[in-house]
């Protein structure tokens, strides 16, 4: 695959990025592809290591030694098409996907893996200013009808799959603006929004309707960005042949501590797709910034990060992150965790952009000033052993916080969505529906399916275009008795 010495030979090729200072200045995508050089170079690096386990890391199941070779070769077109084979929105993945493929490669036993995501990146980017990537209208229409509740990853990746089988598929999106939270949630500079639009255009030519301002579910307590009608699921049940429910987990872990009410404590959801509404041109006329404040953002994965990026484009007086785990080792044992995906320490680069990091640390409370506003909080350093916590005495200490951003997480989705269609939930709260087997992806409701972060919880958007694909084609053999929709 590749160069069969070519691992020995080169180096890892990084993507190059635009300096911190000054990409913190402007909201647009800093990474650069790789040229088609280097992208050849880093192809070469792939191995003939025999079991690709690069292939189990990646949760689409990429070809990925297959358009390693492809791309050494030069042959961009045809490494395009195993691309998108298995992936309907690389240029999603190859720009936010963590890349556990990469933790899976053979050559990241003994030293640095394929820069596959960056590889990835390049082929689908390219094969777009090329004029290669077009819609794919189906050659025939079953007359089947299919509703999709949700524009996220797994909702578009189901509907692009079901349109170009044949089926009639309308997405129903309860926001303005189609994306779920590749639109609302995800940074532009980490994803610019236009890569959204096009794919948007490219499902409209294969057929796909779309209706924005749509939530279904229960009246009450029914929530979306900007103006929206409720609609009932019986609606739907009469509408369409078969349903599938692929919205988010956006239930938000809480801190219930002694403050928690004060002005200035916020979900990090809160305040992360209002900078994603402010640069669509939307006018919000009391955004939540950070400009001039001191920062905390309790919770040290990606959305924290993403925190951290926001508020330093803001301009924050200062960014501080709290962790409530013990800090990762900088290095992962690879003979011991080789081929998952390890627990170390990563740096991303809203990190190198300026925040002071600290870790196993809990909050006890949030401190006021005269006015009602958060002013500081109060931590504790933690003691960790056997997976216990405990708090080391006498540890106590205060941080200046004049804005505080929660973002621990996603417990679940939004229950009352799941009670208005009747679904059963697992222990989680996600709507229950195993992956495997005859009942693949459906739930105790005649004719509906759930797929994505409501039916595994929060997870990666590879996860969910993965059971969006997977869904898709267990829909279409329930439809029509038999499927050749790849699983």
């Amino acid at each position: 695959m590749g160069k069969v010495t070519g691992f020995l030979e080169f180096e890892r090729i990084a993507e190059s990025v635009e300096p911190a200072n000054e990409r913190k200045r402007h909201w647009r995508e800093f990474v650069r592809e790789l040229d088609d050089g280097a992208a050849q170079t880093q192809a070469a690096r792939c191995m003939d290591c025999g079991v690709p386990f690069c292939h189990n890391g990646c949760p689409v199941n990429n070809l990925i030694p297959d358009f390693n070779d492809l791309v050494y070769r030069a042959d961009w077109k045809r490494a395009l098409e195993s691309l998108l084979s298995t992936n309907n929105f690389p240029e999603f993945t190859g720009r936010i996907c963590p890349a556990p493929c990469e933790a899976a490669c053979t050559l990241n036993i003994s030293g640095e893996a394929v820069g596959i995501k960056s590889i990835e990146h390049k082929i689908i980017d390219k094969g777009w200013e090329e004029g290669w990537v077009r819609p794919q209208p189906p050659a025939r229409l079953t007359g089947k009808r299919i509703a999709v509740v949700g524009s996220g990853p797994a909702g578009l990746a189901c509907a692009q799959q079901l349109a170009r089988a044949g089926h009639g598929v309308t997405v129903f999106e309860k926001n303005d603006r189609l994306g779920g939270l590749l639109r609302y949630g995800i940074p532009d500079f980490k994803l610019d929004k236009a890569l959204i639009d096009r794919r948007i255009v490219q499902m409209r030519a294969e057929g796909v309707a779309f209706r924005t301002g749509v939530y279904v579910g229960n009246a009450t307590d029914a929530c979306g960005i900007g103006q929206f009608t409720v609609m009932n699921p019986a609606q739907l049940h009469d509408d369409f042949d078969a349903i599938v429910v692929a919205g988010g987990a956006e239930t938000p872990r809480d801190l219930p501590v002694p403050g928690r009410e004060l002005a200035g404590v916020h979900y990090a959801m809160d305040f992360l797709p209002q900078q994603n509404r402010a640069n669509a041109g939307d006018a919000l006329e009391q955004q939540l910034l950070a400009t001039g404040k001191h920062v905390v953002v309790i919770g040290g994965g990606d959305t924290g990060s993403d925190c951290v990026g926001t508020s330093n484009r803001h301009g924050a007086a200062s960014v501080t992150q709290f962790e409530l785990l013990p800090m990762p080792p900088k290095h992962e044992d690879k003979a011991l965790v080789w081929p998952y995906w390890p627990l170390k320490l990563r740096t991303s680069s809203s990190h190198e952009e300026g925040c002071q990091r600290d870790w196993s640390v809990a909050t006890k409370r949030f401190n006021a000033d005269d006015q009602g506003r958060v002013q500081s909080l109060t931590a504790v350093r933690l003691h960790w052993q056997n997976g216990k916590m405990s708090e080391v005495a006498g540890s106590e200490f205060e941080v200046r916080a004049d804005l505080v951003l929660l973002a621990m997480g996603f417990t679940a989705p939004r229950a009352n969505v799941l009670d208005a269609f009747g679904l059963e939930r697992d222990p989680r709260g996600n709507a229950k529906a195993n992956t495997e087997g005859a009942d693949g992806y459906r739930t105790n409701v005649a004719k509906v399916f759930a797929a994505g972060d409501m039916r595994r919880g929060q997870s990666l958007v590879v996860w969910a275009i993965r059971e969006g694909r997977q869904c898709a084609q267990v829909v279409d053999e329930f439809l029509m008795g038999s499927s050749t929709l790849p699983r």
